[in-house]
């Protein structure tokens, strides 16, 4: 039974052994199953944070893109008045315009012609004194022209109402062009937040999976660990009666020894022989005095 008794308590020893391993692996798993947790909810609060900054600028692009169409709307109205306003002052020029001269803005374009011809062209001397003169005398009778239609009230006021038109008309397409420059900014901040929000999403889906990954290994540690741990149990519950069987089988050797013991002594008291001290004391302990 000694003998059955030690190889009894070598594999309790390797249960525990084995036990303690997946216990370990356990406690190991577990940490990176926090660790895992702990990266997908970093991740997923910065999912959020750019989703919220995204929607942010998403608002304040829609509302410029509000300003942008009525700054169009306004623009486009300012622009129909300049036409409107450029042919009433046309016809009121002819009207008032010599029978048989050229309108004003054919003159100035022809200015303009020479102007640019002056500047680009190389001319002999005489050719450039002729286009000199030929300029003077164009602007010469443009300043004539523009004198004479100064008398006419209703030019004057056409020209003062055209000029505002074209000053606000320009100042609209301006705002038009700034307005859709910022929504065109907070569109662009918007796709690239949200790019940000998907790849940190996946970024947190990876984590979540290997969480569960991580989860599941340490439960099947677990679950090895307490297999072991009820085979521990066993060999104690098998060793403890085992022991229990041999402290009473080498009570029993004892006492069937110390009872010989005691009847061989009181043998030898019955025959007259003299007894010892311990040996009053063994006859006392079995009962026999």
């Amino acid at each position: 039974m000694t003998e059955l008794l030690g190889t009894l308590e070598e594999k309790r020893a390797e249960q525990n052994t084995e036990a303690e391993k997946h216990r370990r692996l356990r406690d190991e798993l577990n940490e990176e199953t926090r660790n895992w947790v702990e990266k997908r909810d970093m991740l997923n609060a910065d999912v959020r944070e750019r989703i919220e900054k995204a929607n942010d600028h998403r608002e304040h692009r829609d509302r410029l893109n509000i300003e942008v169409r009525e700054a169009k709307a306004l623009r486009d109205t300012l622009n129909r008045s300049v036409v409107e306003l450029s042919e009433k002052l046309n016809q009121q020029k002819r009207e008032k315009m010599p029978q048989g001269g050229l309108p004003l803005r054919k003159l100035r374009a022809q200015l303009r012609a020479l102007e640019k011809k002056h500047m680009t062209s190389v001319l002999t001397p005489d050719k450039e004194r002729a286009l000199v003169d030929e300029i003077g005398e164009l602007s010469s009778k443009i300043r004539d022209m523009e004198k004479e239609f100064d008398q006419f009230d209703e030019i004057k006021q056409l020209e003062k109402q055209l000029k505002d038109s074209k000053k606000q008309a320009e100042a609209t397409h301006k705002k038009v062009s700034e307005l859709a420059e910022k929504a065109q900014i907070e569109h662009d901040e918007m796709v690239a937040l949200f790019e940000e929000a998907d790849n940190l999403r996946k970024e947190a889906d990876n984590a979540q999976e290997k969480f569960i990954e991580a989860k599941l290994k340490a439960d099947d540690e677990h679950r090895k660990h307490i297999e072991h741990i009820k085979q521990v149990h066993d060999y104690d519950k098998i060793l403890s009666g085992m022991r229990q069987k041999l402290r009473k089988s080498r009570k029993e050797k004892e006492d069937d020894s110390a009872r010989k013991e005691a009847e061989e002594i009181f043998d030898k008291f019955k025959s007259g022989e003299k007894l010892s001290t311990d040996d009053l004391m063994i006859l006392q302990k079995s009962g026999y005095l």
